[in-house]
């Protein structure tokens, strides 16, 4: 069969590439339509993924408005000639790309605030598979799995991590280390939120330098760190989620990177505006199992950043949590393979709904 997949973002190369792997052991033919943002060409040729370029996004928020159209040609240009049988995405694109071509297209997703990709995508969607805090209802073709996207990666069945990351980053093995990652909130759903200022990254860094050694990471680009006791995290991007599982300790104002840390057992603090009520759900579900923090208030940032790199038994208690957290999580590589290859694998997944009843029941 062949098959088309899209990669829209870094974290969507992550979520794909080992089904890719797999799909093309079994003798499948498998093409990846990108676009150029942020590190995902770069991540693509690091896995030795074919891949065709659709169109290039910049990390403000007026440059997918700009480029949209050509985005669009060249998506369904690419689409008709490879004639695919089937159509694995995230949003609108693959969706779209699914209705020129009229093969069954299967999206998957967790951001419940991307309500206008929903709308314009679901007519034209055979299945929607979304992790289980998903909080929104996407009709009879949504289907539920225990865990989160990024479980396609980073599953204990998946996830073997480099030895050698320490060395890569000039720490030495007992150095406690801190990833501070930023985000650009440049894409269409980041539009009207912001995160952590330039000036209070300036003052987490100082307060926590006197406690480990600390990494900047910057999706908006370089920032200027000569004054600030910090050091731009520099190795190639499909290091990062090492580095992570090394951390003591991540402060994030992005998203998947914090869902990243609790899979890998590393404490995390989420903050931006996105925290609070109508916060997305599997950030809600991470919390309440002690694996992050969604705090709002930067006072409070510090404080719970200072707590947790102080307790002498913070890396236990958190390697446990993610044991027991992780205990019934699908590994999603094997599920995406298994809807590829075989649709009656759906059948075989709960809908929303019912998913949601069956819970509401189990604590009746």
């Amino acid at each position: 069969m062949r098959y088309l997949l899209f990669t829209n973002t870094p974290a969507h190369v992550h979520l794909f590439r080992n089904a890719i792997e797999e799909l093309q052991a079994r003798g499948h033919e498998v093409l990846v339509v990108a676009r150029d943002y942020g590190c995902t060409l770069d991540l693509l040729s690091y896995y030795d993924i074919p891949h065709e370029v659709y169109g290039k996004l910049a990390t403000n928020k007026y440059s997918l408005v700009r480029e949209l159209p050509k985005h669009y040609w060249r998506i369904l240009s690419l689409a008709r000639q490879f004639e695919p049988d089937k159509i694995l995405g995230i949003g609108a694109y693959a969706a779209h790309a699914g209705a020129v071509t009229g093969v069954p297209t299967v999206l998957i997703t967790d951001s419940e605030t991307t309500h206008l990709d929903h709308a314009i995508s679901r007519p034209f969607v055979d299945a929607y598979l979304t992790p289980h805090t998903f909080g929104k209802d996407l009709g009879e073709n949504h289907h539920v799995f225990r865990g989160f996207k990024e479980c396609a990666y980073l599953h204990p069945d998946t996830y073997d991590p480099a030895t050698d990351v320490r060395e890569k980053l000039g720490v030495e093995d007992d150095e406690p280390y801190v990833l501070v990652r930023l985000n650009a909130f440049g894409s269409h759903h980041d539009v009207g939120h912001e995160g952590i200022s330039p000036r209070k990254v300036g003052r987490l860094v100082e307060e926590l330098s006197d406690r480990a050694t600390v990494f900047v990471s910057n999706e908006a680009g370089e920032m200027d760190l000569a004054a600030l006791p910090a050091q731009p995290f520099d190795l190639h991007p499909a290091l990062l989620h090492d580095a992570l599982a090394e951390a003591d300790l991540l402060v994030a104002d992005t998203q998947t990177m914090v869902t990243e840390a609790a899979l890998l057992g590393t404490p995390a603090i989420r903050s931006n505006s996105f925290v609070g009520d109508g916060d997305m759900g599997n950030f809600v579900d991470l919390e309440q199992h002690g694996l992050i923090y969604n705090l709002r208030e930067f006072d409070a940032v510090l404080q719970t950043a200072k707590q947790l790199l102080d307790d002498e038994n913070t890396e236990e208690e958190w390697a446990r949590k993610r044991e027991q957290y992780l205990e019934d999580k699908v590994n999603l590589t094997d599920l995406i393979v298994d809807v590829a290859t075989d649709p009656a694998s759906l059948e075989t997944l709960p809908t929303k709904l019912t998913y949601d009843q069956r819970e509401q029941g189990a604590f009746a």
